[in-house]
């Protein structure tokens, strides 16, 4: 006999108990179950709903959309369960071309930008296949865009066709349809206005979304008038037996609350669920980002919510941001969850315009023991954790690799003006393989603006590289300040490991900067106020040259470091000797010895009891509990 799917109550006290969601009913869809929350809390049930979802897949028809009258509800995994929530529908029904590689199927009345074949990310036609083209020169100014290109590279066909450049510039990107094609001039005009702040010589761009770029195995194209899918199917694979899911929803689930009229969604739970499937999605126009890929989505998104918490579960292939929690969004956790096979990043929290009404003001939000790689793969510039106009946020133990821009990002003011972030704490993360020479001007940890109370502390950050300039493992950008950034060890960077753009009264203590190849330490801005206080660190290289960038003046402190180059001892301080830079009153204390690490080609720096940097007060880091605590999605 099957267990009751029935909505249990207990009726003498009207609490709601527990709503089960099952593939066998009654209750079949997610939405019903919170109709069904709903009809009972009308009818006076008070308390926490528990929505229970059995095992399944559970394909949404539209966002789950939740309103303050949906508060006080926990939506979890049955025992043993690991039911699946996605955005997408099933492409079925595909068929073999009478000559050539090419398989294709009808996709019915929805447009999509991403396929997934069996779980695996197909690739959007592209061209070329491998690599990019490059704009002729400087980077477009010309108001609408207009790119100069270089001999065939863009097709006259291509114009009006829904073929889509993609291009990096420095730290951001645009996409655009093409408008027209000079073949004589090189020269193709796109839809808008380029950004004037994102600049790069002979910068790097793809086409995609061109039905003759359908031309190697793995790629798929959409047509936009049949709503005919084409797939050229990777070796092995036979297309009457892969399950192909094309997303057809932006955002899987919405909490929307009013902030403005202090109506908000509370206390929601959503724990050992795996969400999938939800797609990106473009203006006609295009876009052009300014940073950390703006224009993203995300599959789950917040505006008004407090306390909500997101434990344990997974977001995957999907197309923009994984979480974004937004204006009046307060107390939220992610916990011990899962984000990957990402166009965009994996959680953002806040938004860039500053709130003067506390209720619409986002702060103390929780980001722990997440496990966040694999991003960026349509929005390159996506950060794994992003925090704008928003304080007093844990983001911690967390594990984040493989991304094309700033592991974690914290800020959205430039100088010195008002901010609302402030008071955060980064500490405990494992953030490696950032940049992966796609991107410029970006760093393992990132900041801006004025940010008394954040500390950066205890994280281990290693293997950051970019496209040409600016791969560092943490960097104060402009108007950085009131920081601490402490017990960290930083190592293979590609621009250094330490790069302060400018700022104010930043200490910089106890860290380690091991093997950063063109430089260890960087200051950009000379400033009449104290840059920072960078005491008891240990900066260990082999390569490349100790201070880059700008170290005139005499607004910084410098003191009881140990420096080593396992090249030798003569050491050159922004062009002088050791001898000259201390007689100017720089680096008291300081030495220049080997600091005698346990085994530095093996990246294990813990000292060695004679260590001279232990006698100069340097205090042992322990990384240990660095990363996640438990094992994420689980």
């Amino acid at each position: 006999m099957k267990a009751p799917t029935l909505l249990l109550l207990c009726a003498s006290s009207l609490a709601a108990q527990t709503i089960v969601v099952s593939p066998d009913g009654p209750i079949r869809t997610l939405s019903a179950a919170r109709d069904a929350a709903r009809s009972e809390r009308h009818k006076g049930t008070s308390g926490i709903v528990k929505i229970q979802i059995r095992d399944g897949v559970y394909f949404l028809e539209e966002t789950l959309v939740l309103t303050p009258e949906d508060s006080n509800t926990i939506w979890e995994a049955a025992p043993g369960a690991r039911p699946a929530i996605s955005g997408g529908r099933v492409i079925s029904g595909w068929k073999k071309g009478a000559a050539g590689p090419i398989w294709t199927a009808d996709a019915g009345a929805f447009y999509f930008h991403q396929l997934f074949v069996s779980g695996r990310r197909a690739q959007r036609a592209r061209t070329p296949n491998y690599g990019f083209y490059r704009i002729d020169g400087a980077s477009p100014i010309d108001k609408p865009l207009r790119l100069h290109y270089r001999g065939d590279d863009i097709k006259p066909q291509w114009a009006n066709s829904g073929a889509e450049i993609v291009g990096l510039l420095a730290w951001a990107d645009f996409r655009m349809t093409i408008v027209n094609v000079d073949g004589s001039a090189h020269l193709a005009t796109l839809t808008l206005d380029p950004r004037p702040s994102n600049k790069e010589v002979d910068a790097r761009y793809y086409i995609e979304n061109a039905s003759d770029a359908l031309d190697s195995a793995g790629e798929w194209y959409l047509n936009r008038n049949t709503h005919v899918v084409s797939y050229w199917p990777m070796p092995g694979e036979d297309m009457q037996s892969e399950q192909v899911i094309a997303p057809a929803l932006v955002n899987l689930v919405r909490l929307e609350g009013k902030p403005e009229q202090r109506q908000f969604v509370r206390n929601v739970t959503f724990r050992g669920l795996q969400f999938e499937h939800a797609d990106w999605s473009m203006d006609s126009n295009g876009y052009a980002d300014t940073q950390a890929a703006m224009p993203a989505p995300a599959a789950i998104e917040g505006i008004g919510a407090l306390d909500t918490r997101i434990e344990k579960c997974t977001v995957a292939h999907s197309g923009g941001y994984a979480i974004f929690f937004g204006r009046g969004s307060k107390r939220t956790h992610v916990l011990a969850s899962e984000l990957f096979d990402l166009g965009g990043g994996g959680i953002k929290l806040g938004e860039p315009q500053q709130f003067p009404n506390e209720d619409e003001q986002n702060y103390e939000n929780v980001v722990a023991d997440n496990h966040i790689h694999d991003l960026g793969l349509v929005y390159a510039p996506a950060v794994g954790v992003w925090v704008l106009q928003s304080g007093r946020n844990q983001i911690v133990h967390n594990h984040i690799h493989d991304l094309f821009y700033t592991a974690i990002s914290v800020g959205w003011t430039w100088g010195y003006g008002p901010n609302q972030s402030k008071g955060n704490v980064i500490e405990y993360n494992h953030v490696h393989d950032v940049g992966k020479n796609m991107l410029s001007d970006m760093g393992g940890i990132y900041t801006l603006g004025v940010q008394p109370g954040t500390r950066i502390r205890n994280n281990l950050i290693h293997n950051i590289s970019s496209f040409t300039y600016g791969g560092w493992g943490i960097y104060p950008d402009e108007g950085s300040s009131g920081m601490l950034i402490e017990n960290n060890i930083v190592y293979n960077c590609k621009s250094a490991g330490f790069h302060q753009h400018y700022g104010k009264d930043n200490t910089i203590r106890n860290n380690i900067w091991a093997f950063n190849r063109e430089n260890q330490l960087m200051r950009t801005r000379a400033e009449p106020h104290l840059s920072f206080i960078f005491e008891k660190n240990i900066v260990y290289f082999e390569q490349g040259r100790l201070l880059g960038s700008n170290w005139s003046g005499n607004q910084y402190v410098m003191k009881d470091n140990v420096y080593f180059d396992t090249r030798g001892t003569n050491i050159r301080f922004a062009g002088q000797s050791f001898g000259q830079w201390k007689a100017a009153g720089r680096d008291a204390g300081s030495i220049i010895a080997d600091p005698l690490f346990v085994n530095a080609s093996n990246f294990d720096f813990s000292l060695r009891p004679e260590s001279p940097a232990l006698k100069l007060g340097f205090h042992p880091i322990d990384m240990t509990s660095v990363g996640t605590r438990v094992q994420a999605g689980q």
